[in-house]
């Protein structure tokens, strides 16, 4: 089969890479393909007038079956000549309607009206509402030197703000003092708030000093990944073309912590595009080694929380990016379930993937955190109500435990690594709790960049496609392009693999209530089978907790993550906050 028909023509013909209705319609080449179309010769014009809809269709190249035969190949599809000839009119057809679809203008923060939903038919989610008991609040006092507080967890430093120890004011300016003083170093913030930070401490203050305490979160100063939108400040998304652009809305979750009180002292840094950990100022790198990056797109909020620079941060997961720099900065990373909190208001890059989550430096305060941004949101309408009772108290005995034996085999790792590993499992034995052998489906093996890769080459074809010479990731480019030939019906199928995937993992998750596998990234060393749960539970909704259980023979932070029931947040968390109050690796933090 030749693959090296005329240029002009293959090209053209990929302009309908339909192959009659089967490719995903409007992000098959885009506009590049629809400049190269014009240089091909058209059809015949039949009469010497044509209707609106016979010049649409006269506009279309001329086809042919070894045209037909080529494309499809690529697509690894086959067909006979008795179906290319018959499929030579559909095709046609299609050139024009899906080259009259790339003309209309989509912007990112349009998502298509078909929501993921990870919840199975007639799976049983609790929806009752109980009382949020958080832990009783710890006896602390000011330290005589202010900035001694930086690393201190959410549940402290609000006892300074709620005591009136410390006003808000006086810990935005030690947060804003830190940012500035780091960031040149950790390349952790894109945009550090000044003024809007300082006017809401001191609207913090006003009102706790006139007996209107919001919470634990009040007049405490977090950032944001610079996926989310906020109000008079650029939104840059990581990428170079964006550094000036300010989109005009807040984003709900930055909505809902100014409702709780919280100071927004910055926008934090985002691999371009969430990819990875470098943007167009460069690559935000690891407070514990500063000559390494702190890995994922969330890599900003977790340099930034580690360092001391902020109280706690927020970030976005689609593919690992909440975990990886939670993993390798030392933080506590939560990963919601899909649907627990709104995305309105951030860069969407897999409609049907992304999720928002905290990261913090203990469990409590991601669930205090979780508290404040989850819920319905009409928004976002992936986002759902379902209670999220936590209960610091809960017995954690009376939870069903196992662990993903294989990725702890994982013989990929230090040997201080692999007794990280085995002390934890230790320590939650210690805990009065049997565990047993969690094995991850056997099938199907979906990649999860079969639906991610799809929907991001539509998501973000702005400014993949009109801004390429201004990316950092020439290879962000070529794989996105390498997506436009991807059928729509192989998407559609990979989604049908997805729900055979979800029914396989509740069989598996019916059993138990938790399940842990070691997330070691301080050296950037993948464990097989921890990756692969990492991407099952993405293509889930499952959600996840990352924390620090040590460090490596380089002084490196090593990670333990939990995987808890869909919405089954509290008790996931319960078991996570128990094993960290055991162990206390989650009070250790770097010296710059």
């Amino acid at each position: 089969m030749n693959l090296t028909t005329d240029r002009r023509s293959f090209l053209a013909y990929f302009s309908s890479l339909g192959l009659a209705s089967t490719l995903f319609p409007g992000v098959l080449w885009g506009k590049l393909t629809e400049a190269r179309i014009s240089e091909v010769p058209l059809a015949e014009e039949s009469g010497a007038k044509r209707s609106a809809t016979n010049a649409s269709q006269a506009a279309a190249p001329q086809l042919t079956k070894d045209m037909l035969r080529s494309a499809a190949a690529v697509a690894g599809l086959e067909f006979t000549d008795d179906q290319l000839d018959k499929m030579l009119k559909g095709v046609t057809e299609n050139t024009v309607k899906l080259r009259d679809l790339r003309k209309i203008e989509i912007d990112n923060s349009i998502a298509p009206p078909l929501y993921f939903n990870p919840v199975l038919p007639g799976m049983k989610i609790d929806r009752a509402r109980r009382p949020f008991r958080a832990s009783a609040p710890p006896r602390v006092q000011r330290p005589p030197r202010l900035e001694d507080v930086a690393f201190w967890p959410v549940t402290s430093l609000s006892e300074l703000v709620r005591t009136r120890q410390v006003t808000s004011v006086e810990l935005t300016e030690m947060y804003l003092a830190r940012a500035k003083r780091y960031n040149p170093k950790l390349k952790c913030f894109v945009t550090i708030t000044d003024d809007l930070a300082l006017r809401e401490a001191r609207q913090a203050d006003q009102e706790i000093a006139a007996g209107k305490y919001r919470g634990p979160l009040h007049g405490i100063p977090y950032g944001i990944k610079d996926l989310f939108a906020v109000k008079g400040y650029p939104t840059t998304w990581g990428a170079a073309p964006f550094k000036d652009r300010i989109i005009d809305v807040d984003a709900t979750v930055v909505t809902r912590l100014s409702e709780a009180g919280a100071v927004l002292i910055g926008k934090l840094a985002t691999g371009e595009l969430a990819l990875d950990d470098i943007w167009f100022a460069g690559q935000t790198m690891n407070p514990w080694d500063t000559s390494m990056g702190s890995q994922g797109s969330s890599a900003g909020p977790g340099s930034a929380t580690a360092g001391g620079l902020v109280g706690f941060s927020v970030g976005t997961e689609t593919l690992g990016s909440i975990l990886a720099p939670s993993a390798i900065c030392g933080v506590t990373g939560l990963r919601p379930t899909f649907g627990r909190v709104s995305r309105y208001g951030a860069m969407a890059l897999s409609w049907s993937m992304d999720k928002t989550g905290p990261m913090c430096r203990s469990v409590e305060d991601c669930a205090l955190v979780l508290n404040a941004i989850q819920g319905a949101d009409n928004l976002d309408l992936a986002a759902v109500d379902v209670p999220f009772n936590w209960d610091a108290t809960l017995d954690v005995r009376k939870l069903r435990v196992a662990y993903l034996k294989a990725a702890f085999e994982n013989t990929r790792q230090t040997p201080q690594v692999e007794a990280n590993d085995r002390a934890a499992l230790d320590k939650i034995r210690s805990l009065g709790i049997e565990l047993a052998e969690f094995k991850l489906p056997e099938s199907p093996k979906l990649d999860p960049s079969a639906i991610l890769n799809a929907e991001g080459i539509s998501a973000l074809r702005d400014p993949v496609e009109t801004h390429p010479d201004q990316l950092a990731r020439p290879d962000r480019i070529a794989g996105q392009n390498a997506y436009r030939l991807y059928p729509a019906a192989d998407y559609v199928n990979a989604n049908r693999a997805r729900m055979l995937l979800m029914r396989e993992m509740d069989k598996l998750m019916a059993k138990i209530d938790v399940y842990l596998l070691p997330y070691d990234y301080a050296d950037y060393t993948p464990n097989p089978v921890a990756d692969r749960s990492t991407g099952i539970t993405n293509l889930t909704g499952h959600p996840s907790v990352t924390l620090p259980h040590g460090f490596d023979e380089k002084g490196h932070p090593t990670g333990l993550t939990f995987i808890g029931k869909l919405f089954g947040e509290a008790q996931m968390l319960a078991l996570a906050k128990a094993y960290q109050d055991s162990t206390g690796w989650h009070l250790k933090h770097p010296k710059l």
